[in-house]
Parts: structure tokens; C-alpha cells; sequence
């Protein structure tokens, strides 16, 4: 009982440890997120302390600040997140082959490392992803679908 109480306690510690580590390395770190179709055209890119959405393929980028507490937010959801995984994660629905969904996809930016998900349906990540893409979308100009 001891070994697995020790066990659970270094986990705890362990995953401290990563969330305060990614948390001095944010300026390093940004979120993008696209999602498409052969009409439509979405894309989110979040950094530190900005949040810039695009919602047509030809249009401007709408720059909004990002708060710090979503930021922190962000950041607590990536930490839970194997950014080494997310390329074989399997998509919940198949609605986007058959133009029923946009075709999503994430990309975590670690300096000049990217990290890119598995296309998804828009507004149906994999479970593993979700919280962290509804998060990206809540804080952009994006709707929810």
C-alpha cells in the first residue's frame, strides 16, 4: 500500500512538474487551429497574450487579446495533452467526408517543432483534444460550430 501511495504521489508531482515547466516556456508555445471545406475557411492562431481568428480564406486576421487566465487556461489543457500522440488520435465522426463537417485540425507550435493532429469533424475532436479545442474556439472570434 505504501508503494502505491508513493507511486500516485510522484505521478501528482511528476504532472506539477510538466504544467509549471510549460507555463515558463509560453512565450515559446502557440495553438492553431483550421477547419475547411470546399466553401468555408476558419483558422484560430492563439500565442500568449494574443488571439488572432481568420474566417475566410482571402480575409484579414481579427487580433484580440488574450487574457492571462485563458492563457493559463490553454496551458493547463495542453498539459494534459501527449502533443507526440495527437498525430494518431482517431476522430470520433466521419460526417467531413462527405461535406456533413468542416475538417478540422490542431497544431501545437513548440519553438520549431509542430505538432499536428489527425483531421477530425469541426465540433467533434477526439475526446483526448476536445477540452483543449473547445478552448481555442471559445477564446477566437470563431462560433462554437
Amino acid at each position: 500500500m505504501k508503494i502505491l501511495t508513493t507511486f500516485i504521489l510522484m505521478l501528482f508531482m511528476a504532472k506539477g512538474c510538466t504544467s509549471s515547466e510549460i507555463k515558463k516556456e509560453s512565450e515559446n508555445i502557440s495553438f492553431e487551429y483550421e477547419a475547411n471545406t470546399r466553401g468555408s475557411y476558419k483558422k484560430v492562431l492563439a500565442k500568449q497574450d494574443t488571439v488572432y481568428t481568420i474566417k475566410t480564406r482571402d480575409g484579414k486576421a481579427i487580433e484580440k487579446s488574450l487574457s492571462k487566465s485563458d492563457w493559463n487556461a490553454l496551458l493547463n489543457l495542453l498539459s494534459k495533452v501527449d502533443a507526440t500522440k495527437i498525430a494518431d488520435l482517431k476522430a470520433p465522426s466521419e460526417k467531413r467526408f462527405y461535406d456533413g463537417a468542416m475538417i478540422g485540425q490542431l497544431k501545437l507550435i513548440y519553438k520549431d517543432k509542430t505538432y499536428e493532429s489527425s483531421n477530425f469533424d469541426h465540433g467533434n475532436p477526439p475526446a483526448e483534444i476536445k477540452d483543449l479545442v473547445e478552448k481555442i474556439i471559445e477564446v477566437s472570434d470563431l462560433e462554437k460550430k
